[in-house]
């Protein structure tokens, strides 16, 4: 062997022993302590929203009040008002007849003329009012009939579950149309079991 190729050969061995001991040296990623757990990174769950009865409940919009479409005393002004209350007083919870006749009422929607009360009827045409007039309905919660003739009450021996009220103006002259309906559902388009009983018409006491 010549001395070049020797001296190559060295430098190989010594090339390959310094590769070596780097590589010992550098060694392997370093593991965690077998008794340490790794870090748990993902965020915490969201905490679950407790009910809490002593706080204070939160507020609600109060539904709009129905405010009347007429209140007074009138005189009756055709033969249904005639024998089935006589001059008559409208209040906030009443409706009172002279005769007797009176009925505990709640307010339950204001409605106009051109919507119906059963599937074939409106308003305007069994009032005789205009389309577009207001009309109040109350639900009737009690009912007494005229003291010396009950069966002229306004839906005679049926009771009165509903009385629509409008207020239309003769001239000067404050008009009020009672309309009765018989029947516990609410009158409507899809109503199935309301009836229509009479309607009587007043006029205010100073156009009497």
């Amino acid at each position: 062997m010549s001395c070049s190729n020797r001296g190559s050969l060295a430098l190989s061995i010594l090339a390959a022993s310094v590769l070596l001991l780097a590589a010992c040296s550098q060694g392997g990623p370093a593991s965690a302590p077998a008794d340490q757990p790794e870090a748990n990174t993902a965020p915490a769950p969201p905490a679950i929203p407790q009910h809490d009865p002593a706080a204070a409940p939160a507020e609600r919009a109060a539904p709009p009040t129905l405010r009347a479409v007429v209140l007074g005393e009138f005189a009756p002004a055709n033969a249904v008002a005639e024998s089935a209350t006589g001059a008559l007083t409208i209040t906030d919870g009443a409706i009172e007849g002279a005769n007797g006749a009176s009925f505990s009422t709640e307010r339950v929607a204001l409605v106009n003329g051109d919507d119906r009360f059963t599937a074939d009827a409106r308003f305007a045409d069994a009032m005789m009012i205009e389309p577009r007039q207001q009309v109040e309905l109350r639900h009737v919660i009690d009912e007494t009939p005229p003291t010396d003739a009950p069966d002229q009450a306004l839906c005679g021996t049926l009771k009165t579950g509903h009385l629509a009220i409008a207020r239309v103006m003769d001239g000067d002259v404050e008009v009020v149309k009672l309309l009765a309906l018989s029947g516990e559902g609410l009158p409507a388009g899809s109503a199935t079991d309301v009836g229509l009983c009479g309607m009587a018409e007043y006029r205010g006491k100073s156009g009497s």
